[in-house]
């Protein structure tokens, strides 16, 4: 099973996914915890991420369809993968078809957690003022709520066409959350 969890920042497809992880055993590939272990590495590639992630600007599509590459290979026979954060662009989701296509593969799903933008600045502002994760200042949130809505909302066509986009609530409960994303992959399969 290949997963596209989809939604702009903050929608909550951090917290399901970690909860698809413990009750399907799907290895979650979240190109945010990718970039801010890249970053934490201290390496090159780790304080070139880290600048970018702090202008609140996109990583490459080259540096982020590599670390998918490698987790695909670190992970490989895994029930199936949750992609948290990724696709972001056409180019990435287009990518992402060959990756998947040269291992004779598909995108199976694609679960839209549907938000209200407003409650996500203030879940934002909360999470910032809890753990103080300089990617969701206010401030920085802004200018990636802007570029999900001009550069990722336009897959949401794209694979409702295909006909494996499903729309979940990701304003309800957690656990309200996670039925209709069960209700979604039960429609998948």
């Amino acid at each position: 099973m290949n997963l596209i969890l989809f939604g702009p920042p903050a929608a909550g497809k951090g917290t399901q996914a970690k909860k698809l992880v413990a009750e399907r055993g799907y290895i979650q590939l979240s190109t945010g915890d990718m970039l801010r272990a890249a970053v934490a590495s201290g390496s090159e590639l780790g304080n070139k991420v880290k600048a970018i992630l702090e202008s609140g600007a996109l990583v490459s599509d080259e540096i982020v369809i590599a670390l998918i590459d490698e987790q695909l290979n670190t992970n490989e026979g895994a029930a199936g993968f949750i992609y948290d954060g990724f696709p972001r662009t056409v180019g990435q989701a287009e990518a992402l078809d060959k990756l998947l296509e040269s291992r004779g593969e598909r995108v199976d799903c694609v679960i839209r957690l549907v938000v209200d933008e407003q409650a996500l600045l203030a879940r934002v502002t909360k999470r910032f003022e809890e753990q103080g994760r300089k990617d969701d200042n206010p401030e920085t949130f802004s200018v990636r709520l802007e570029k999900y809505n001009g550069d990722t909302a336009p897959l949401v066509p794209i694979y409702a066409e295909r006909g494996i986009l499903r729309e979940v609530d990701g304003m309800a409960s957690i656990d309200e959350v996670s039925s209709g994303i069960d209700a979604a992959l039960k429609e998948a399969v």
